[in-house]
This record gives structure tokens, C-alpha cells and sequence, in this order.
């Protein structure tokens, strides 16, 4: 459990334009100044980064995802804490999943121990990091995320 708590308020500097929209939206996506977040990530599997993705170029904001989550009677509370998905950018270096990275498994990555990944192996442990701008200009810890993949129960 990350003691990261980042209050909306410390991400004002890492406010940013969202990417330009080509569908027409529905009604309650819209904005009257839509903003996106320039969020820098870090993917690593087993101590080697795989991924740097940034959330600046995700489509839908963060608004319109909260929109999207509760449009259909999903109820909120303050300190809910809700996520985007996958995020990936348009280049190799910032795709946000292994079926992504490794070309459906058609290409493996090589890990610093030498080990080749298509998809995730039970005893992978893979974390993911984060930045934002501070306003201050100094860079804003976003706290990490870890976890082990475990092998599936066996039944008895």
C-alpha cells in the first residue's frame, strides 16, 4: 500500500491541452475547457524498465473518465480512488502493455537478466512509477505501484 496521496490541486502545473478530438461527443463528455494531465509513468518487469509512457496524450481526460464511470448510476465518494486503463503512447517505447510491447508475443522483450518476456510469467514482479510537474517546476512523486504475479490456485 503507496502512503502517495496527490491532491488535484499538486497536479495544477501538470495541466495540459488533451489531444485534439475527431468523434463527435456525447453530450455529458463535454467540456467548457477541457484540460488533460501530463502524468509520466515508468513501467518495469523484474528490475528492468520496459515502458515510459505519458498520460498527456491519453484521449479522454480525466474528467470525462470520471464522467463515463458514473453517467450509468455508479456512485462516487471523496477518496474514491478510480484509474484510466492501460496507458500508451504512440511510440514502442511508451506502449502501456505487454501484448502491446511484445507484438501479441510475436516479439519478446529481453529483460537485464537476460530472460526473454512475451507476456507475464507467474514470480514476474512488475511496478509502475510516477511523475507529474510540480508547480514550482520541481518534478511531483506520484508513488509507486508493486506487485508479484502469483501462480493460479490449484483445486483440490
Amino acid at each position: 500500500v503507496s502512503p502517495w496521496v496527490v491532491p488535484l490541486a499538486a497536479l495544477e502545473g501538470a495541466r495540459c491541452q488533451p489531444p485534439p478530438r475527431h468523434e463527435m461527443l456525447a453530450p455529458y463528455l463535454l467540456e467548457t475547457e477541457p484540460w488533460g494531465l501530463d502524468l509520466h509513468l515508468e513501467l518495469e518487469c523484474n528490475g528492468t524498465v520496459v515502458s515510459r509512457p505519458s498520460f498527456a496524450g491519453m484521449y479522454w481526460t480525466a474528467a470525462q473518465q470520471l464522467a463515463h464511470m458514473t453517467v450509468n448510476g455508479a456512485r462516487l465518494r471523496t477518496g474514491d480512488l478510480y484509474a484510466s486503463g492501460t496507458v500508451s503512447g504512440p511510440a514502442a517505447g511508451e506502449w502501456g502493455s505487454f501484448l502491446e510491447l511484445s507484438w501479441n508475443g510475436r516479439r519478446p522483450l529481453r529483460l537485464r537478466d537476460g530472460s526473454e518476456r512475451t507476456f507475464l510469467e507467474d514470480g514476474d514482479v512488475v511496478a509502475i512509477r510516477g511523475t507529474a510537474a510540480g508547480t514550482a517546476g520541481a518534478p511531483i512523486g506520484l508513488g509507486e505501484v508493486k506487485g508479484q504475479i502469483l501462480p493460479a490456485p490449484r483445486r483440490a
